[in-house]
């Protein structure tokens, strides 16, 4: 909630709890995948709040961002004393 505040005080155009369908032979399965955060129609943001961000949660993404067709994708770990210590950008 906080983040998204930010985001909007900074005019930063964003889609919380984006939808994303799935395409599975010849249907297609709406609110198949959640983005937690699509910013600026480009950008997935992925948010956790774990010990250690893993290699899943990188597989996670990247599934987000190729199903979505987007290059770029962030995951933010809020779990830690730096926010810049839980950030890992990923690009396609």
């Amino acid at each position: 909630a906080c983040l998204c505040y930010e985001l909007s005080q900074a005019g930063v155009n964003f889609e919380p709890q984006c939808s994303l369908p799935i395409r599975y032979g010849d249907a297609t399965i709406e609110g198949g995948l959640r983005l937690d955060l699509l910013v600026e129609g480009k950008v997935i943001v992925e948010l956790k709040s774990i010990e250690t961000l893993l290699p899943i949660h990188e597989a996670q993404l990247l599934t987000y961002m190729k199903l979505a067709n987007k290059r770029l994708g962030f995951l933010l770990n809020f779990n830690t004393v730096l926010l810049r210590d839980g950030m890992k950008r990923l690009v396609l």
